[in-house]
């Protein structure tokens, strides 16, 4: 193309004469053709042959002088303040690789403060899939675009309705999307307040806490002075009622005062001990519906004592008892498993982690000896490589990373449990012994969370614990925890939701399939719902950025309502 353009600039063998007001653009037909279905219709069917001359209008000659610039060169300055006039020029006359440079740059640039006029902008110019990503952005951004965002003030009640009566809405509480309705409507309340009814039907009111529901809705006076409201009301207080006595089936999901809101992100269990023998059982825990969903299928083979991760779209299933070297790929878009490259050593009670777009597994057991090599996985080459080796033997312990480090801290040696940890600086690959924890922990979990490292739970070697402590990389320091409800040792562990969660694991006793979760923000641990199935060794790792996550969630039945009487008592 530099020909063509050379040829260009120097006004050779130019067959065409592109004018915008008084400029004049010399160029080749057959260069504009190939870059636009205007040019080509222009050339061929809306002109003569010999017609060299042609009056371009409605465009400014600084856009025409980059369109015909794109066409030879396949490049296009896009900024900030050319980007709007860019964009409408480019769709104008349908030079499709400019519209997608701007869609590259908005996509880039989408804000809690911006994104809503990027969804009307490109909903009023056909960009579909600009326009979903932007609706994906506000949904979930939701928080910040209701608090932060004046263009939200300027939704009409249409499209406030259909956006916070969207199953993606991403709020931890339904008092929330309350809350920005009041806003809303307090920005122009004469005009707005008919509309309470139309709005408060959107809300999963059922879903909030009792206190919140009867503080902030019910004695809310825009809902009190609204008769369709306090229908609505009636209908959310006997959802409430079915919710809190568990007694509703998949049927409550159809309600839509009472149907969870769809995850961002997915907890996944893999396998297990399931008391006499591994187990190839999946379950995906939806934070929302605050639900465990069976997910299992025939393909998965058996496994115990692994190592569970999440990457690219994938979970990968490492080492463990059965599997030792083997790594199989779960692809979540087709629910199918792939055997990959295996690992140089067998790794039973194997620590496995994620850390910059590489699978670390470390440790574990070999059937003879406990390890204390490491190595790496590089996807895009399906190869394992070799890191330096861990000043300590561990098996059965737990590795987490932040900020760009390997942790993993406990572990047996095979004489001994241990309280050592160590960490891993891949630009080094060097290993650093750090503080020891306080009390000696083998078959323990260990998270990254709240920018600390959380050592939880496992076993001395004569006991089960529930004893938590959080290690500080700045001060090289570890302080204590709250302790979890119950002991435990070899089980999940996952962040999701801004909580620590604690899967299954063994008491002591007998396998559980009981599930807590720690909120660093109350300083306090609560029950959550408990798995299907009762295990222990199994690994759990969180999933997100899934075009099919609502696949994995609890059931989810949206139901479109026109009108405010679908929703309240016959």
């Amino acid at each position: 193309m530099s020909v063509y353009n050379e040829l260009r600039l120097e006004q050779e063998l130019c067959d065409a004469m592109i004018k915008v007001d008084s400029v004049e653009f010399p160029a080749h037909k057959i260069i504009l053709c190939k870059c636009s279905p205007y040019f080509r219709a222009l050339f061929t069917h809306w002109s003569t042959l010999d017609s060299r001359v042609f009056d371009i209008p409605n465009v400014s000659p600084n856009m025409m002088r980059l369109i015909i610039e794109f066409a030879y060169t396949d490049f296009v300055p896009v900024t900030q303040d050319n980007i709007e006039e860019l964009f409408i020029a480019a769709d104008q006359f349908n030079v499709m690789g400019i519209v997608q440079a701007c869609c590259d740059l908005l996509e880039e640039q989408l804000t809690p403060q911006n994104c809503i006029s990027i969804l009307w902008f490109t909903d009023a110019y056909y960009t579909p899939e600009l326009n979903h990503k932007a609706l994906l952005f506000t949904l979930n951004h939701f928080e910040a675009v209701a608090a932060t965002s004046e263009e939200f003030l300027l939704l009409s009640v249409h499209e406030l309705a259909e956006i916070i009566g969207n199953d993606r809405l991403n709020v931890k509480q339904e008092k929330t999307v309350f809350g920005a309705i009041l806003r809303w409507i307090a920005y122009a309340t004469e005009e707005r307040r008919e509309y309470i009814a139309l709005l408060l039907a959107k809300v999963r009111l059922a879903l909030m806490s009792p206190e919140n529901f009867t503080k902030s809705v019910c004695d809310n006076e825009l809902v009190k002075a609204s008769a369709e409201c306090r229908l609505i009301l009636l209908r959310t207080l006997d959802a409430m009622l079915d919710l809190r006595r568990k007694t509703f089936s998949d049927s409550i999901y159809t309600n839509p005062l009472a149907r969870s809101r769809l995850p961002t992100a997915i907890m996944f269990a893999f396998g297990g001990w399931n008391i006499t023998s591994p187990t190839n059982v999946i379950e995906a825990y939806d934070v929302r519906a605050d639900r465990w969903v069976n997910v299992s299928n025939n393909q998965g083979a058996p496994r115990a004592y692994h190592g569970a991760v999440f990457l690219d779209g994938s979970v990968y299933c490492v080492g463990g008892i059965e599997q030792f070297r083997s790594m199989h790929r779960f692809d979540l878009a087709t629910h199918t498993w792939q055997v990959v490259t295996s690992m140089h050593s067998s790794r039973c009670y194997v620590s496995v982690t994620v850390m910059d777009g590489c699978i670390y597994a470390i440790g574990g057991y070999d059937g003879q000896d406990r390890l204390n090599t490491a190595e790496r996985y590089q996807p895009r080459n399906n190869q394992w490589t070799l890191i330096a080796s861990m000043h300590e033997r561990r098996s059965d312990s737990s590795c987490t990373t932040l900020h760009g480090r390997v942790y993993i801290c406990g572990g047996f040696n095979g004489s001994e449990c241990l309280l050592s940890a160590e960490c891993y600086n891949p630009e080094t690959n060097q290993w650093t012994l750090i503080a020891p924890m306080s009390i000696a922990r083998s078959g323990n979990g260990v998270i990254a969370y709240a920018d600390h490292i959380f050592a939880v739970g496992g076993s001395t070697g004569t006991s089960r614990l529930r004893a938590v402590e959080a290690y500080n990389p700045q001060t090289n320091t570890w302080h204590a925890v709250p302790s979890m409800l119950g002991s435990r040792s070899n089980f999940g562990i996952a962040v999701i939701d801004d909580r620590l969660f604690v899967v299954g694991g063994f008491n002591g006793f007998t396998t559980t399939l009981d599930v807590e979760c720690y909120d660093v923000k109350a300083h306090e641990w609560s029950d959550v719902c408990n798995m299907e199935v009762s295990r222990s060794a199994l690994s759990c790792c969180v999933v997100y950025g899934l075009p099919n996550l609502a696949e994995y969630a609890a059931p989810h039945h949206t139901v479109q309502f026109s009108n405010v009487e679908d929703c309240v008592v016959e």
